[in-house]
């Protein structure tokens, strides 16, 4: 379980990189809202034929790497659509140019830009635009929460049994299959399940008290990573199973009441395997 972040040390280096983050992903989210196609295309294909790339993806992840290697050329980078540098600074971004691919392809509203930054390892920065919301999502580490200038707080938390909690499913099928298993039995334990598509922004609305509770199986680094921060930043609890931090195996988030019985809940039900 990751706690709540402490108090901000006074160091400069967090602001400058949200900065920069939010001036990123703000034209990242211009150019996917005004510049998408009406013959959107599929470049390519992640992990199934269903998990799809397009070319906004592309041209999204160039135009913030372009961004911020001109700002910051000492920087790493890690994107979800094959930015992979190192870096010298000990600052390294976090990159998903169109979180929720799938909505966007089929002019769903629930996308969204995420971009984080981390220093020496550690999430100090973190962004989620999502344009058709109109909505800003931000957090430095120990500084609190914000959508636009809106302080951030996660809903009080209800019993397990009327908490609304999103997640979201694989799409290699053997997984999607096991992950509807672990749904059908959790639902009755639950007020209702949502779907949104897009992790980041299931996470962000964990912040902003939309929902109780989020989980996930399969999530990599740039699905995580902002979306995570802006979460606990709001005074949500993050993990995976019980007393690990959140993973690829498992992500889960949730207002501190939720919390321990949903990941009991998951640990149990197996969620955290195929």
């Amino acid at each position: 379980m990751t706690d709540p972040l402490p108090a901000p040390l006074s160091d400069p280096l967090p602001d400058e990189l949200l900065s920069l983050a939010l001036e990123a992903a703000r034209r990242a989210g211009e150019l996917l809202r005004d510049g998408r196609p009406e013959d959107l295309a599929v470049a390519a294909t992640k992990s199934s034929p269903i998990d799809v790339v397009t070319e906004m993806d592309i041209a999204a992840e160039k135009l913030i790497t372009g961004f911020l290697a001109e700002a910051r050329p000492d920087d790493g980078f890690l994107g979800e659509e094959g930015a992979s540098t190192a870096g010298t600074s000990g600052v390294r971004w976090i990159v998903d140019p169109l979180d929720g691919t799938v909505n966007y392809l089929y002019g769903l509203p629930t996308w969204a830009v995420s971009i984080a930054a981390e220093r020496d390892g550690e999430t100090v920065a973190g962004v989620v635009e999502v344009p058709m919301r109109g909505e800003t999502y931000r957090a430095v580490r120990g500084g609190g929460a914000y959508c636009g200038d809106r302080p951030l707080r996660c809903r009080p938390a209800p019993p397990l049994e009327q908490a609304l909690v999103s997640t979201g499913f694989n799409y290699v099928e053997p997984v999607r299959r096991h992950q509807a298993e672990v749904a059908r039995l959790l639902i009755p334990r639950l007020r209702d399940i949502r779907r949104g598509g897009s992790a980041a922004v299931d996470l962000c609305d964990v912040a902003a008290g939309r929902l109780d509770g989020y989980y996930e199986r399969g999530l990599h680094p740039w699905d995580l990573a902002a979306g995570d921060l802006i979460a606990r930043e709001a005074g949500a609890l993050t993990g995976s199973r019980p007393g690990e931090p959140p993973s690829r195996d498992l992500a889960v988030a949730a207002s501190p009441g939720v919390f321990a019985p949903l990941q009991r809940l998951l640990d149990d039900l197996g969620a955290w395997h195929d």
